[in-house]
């Protein structure tokens, strides 16, 4: 689903540019032809870009973890001097988050960077798969997704905080969201974006941490999306979810929430089968309901992180949880929106029969309304 992307620091990335002929964006529109994996690179046509993994891990022992990275890319060629030929000049703003969640001790913690573009500084490849901020990294090795991101301790000398080394090998071909080519966020022209998903990602590698390596495996999900003007005015967040079930299939929902508590009708979803195939549905194939909140001490926010999931043509009934209450992300120092992202599980049916899963969750807007662009 569309991640996030703030514009606070964008004038002072942009400080002393001026304006000659303005850069002109492309829009997310329909009859885009996806092809890889040349689309796992980066898209400098499309304003903001981010690529995002999630995942379930379990360690030698049976401890399990979550985790999310996600790399954002934010557009400024419209605000800077397309004559100036320095290499600091600023086309680009990258933004990343990291988030661990030890399931096991019941706790949560986070991490994000942001960085203008420059030599060493920060970038994302337009021919190839490689995103970097600093020495967070990833890239595609021979069809293998690769994460090497490591955070130092607070004191000198004493082993990183956390550190991750991981490889994610495909084990199904790319979903592509929505409908010729776009996932429609909103009516009109470009309120959309083109989103695609790996959906079951093998995962093995090392988890480090407070000094200690842990070998780990699991499976993982990878969202790519790109457009350049994607949500209403009258949007203010979304409620977004993605399920691995123990029968092979996928799942894949979003409601994007309106003021005055509607839900935008575009809302969309896609259920993928355990040979690759997919289907697309729309608003009234699937029902999202709240059964259960959690509410932040830090924030004052109240998430709803419990939920009944229901898509009756396919005969899913889901009940989802989190595996740990409190996952909220404050990113002042980044892209400045505080949000509920962590690890769930899942038990119930699909096509009447039963099934687990673990996934992903994440709730916007509900500390405040989500206002910033993307």
């Amino acid at each position: 689903m569309s991640k996030l992307v703030v514009g606070a620091l964008l004038p002072l990335l942009a400080a002393g540019s001026v304006l000659a002929a303005p850069f002109v964006y492309r829009q997310a529109l329909p009859g885009y032809r996806f092809e890889f994996p040349r689309d796992h690179a980066s898209h400098e046509a499309f304003r903001t870009e981010w690529w995002y993994y999630t995942g379930n891990l379990t360690a030698e022992g049976g401890r399990r973890f979550g985790f999310q990275v996600t790399f954002f890319r934010v557009g400024l060629r419209d605000r800077v001097n397309p004559d100036n030929p320095s290499r600091w000049r600023p086309d680009n703003v990258y933004f990343a988050h990291l988030a661990v969640t030890d399931i096991g001790e019941g706790r949560f913690r986070y991490w994000h960077r942001t960085s203008r573009a420059g030599p060493g500084l920060a970038g994302a490849a337009s021919d190839r798969y490689a995103v970097f901020i600093g020495d967070w990294r990833a890239w595609l090795e021979g069809g293998v997704h690769r994460l090497s991101l490591a955070v130092p301790a607070d004191r000198v000398g004493q082993p990183a905080e956390v550190r991750l080394d991981l490889a994610l090998e495909p084990t199904k071909p790319p979903v592509v969201h929505g409908r010729d080519g776009v996932s429609q966020k909103a009516a009109g022209l470009g309120r959309a974006s083109h989103y695609y998903s790996l959906t079951r990602l093998a995962v093995t590698g090392t988890l480090g941490l407070d000094g200690r390596d842990l070998s780990v495996d699991g499976l993982a999900w990878m969202d790519h999306e790109f457009g350049s003007n994607q949500l209403g005015e009258d949007q203010v967040g979304w409620d977004w979810l993605s399920l691995q079930l123990s029968d092979g299939s996928e799942l894949m929902l979003y409601r994007l929430r309106l003021k005055g508590g509607g839900v935008e009708p575009a809302s969309s979803g896609t259920v993928v089968r355990p040979d690759g195939s997919s289907r697309h549905l729309v608003l009234a194939d699937f029902r999202m309901t709240p059964e259960g909140t959690w509410t932040s001490r830090a924030s004052g926010g109240t998430y709803p992180v419990r939920w009944r999931i229901e898509v009756p043509s396919e005969r899913i009934a889901l009940t989802v949880e989190p595996a740990l209450e409190d996952q909220e992300l404050r990113t002042e120092g980044s892209t400045g929106v505080t949000y509920w992202e962590g690890a769930v599980v899942a038990r119930g049916e699909n096509g009447g029969r039963p099934v687990d899963g673990r996934g992903y969750l994440e709730l916007t807007g509900y500390a405040r309304p989500f206002d910033t662009d993307i």
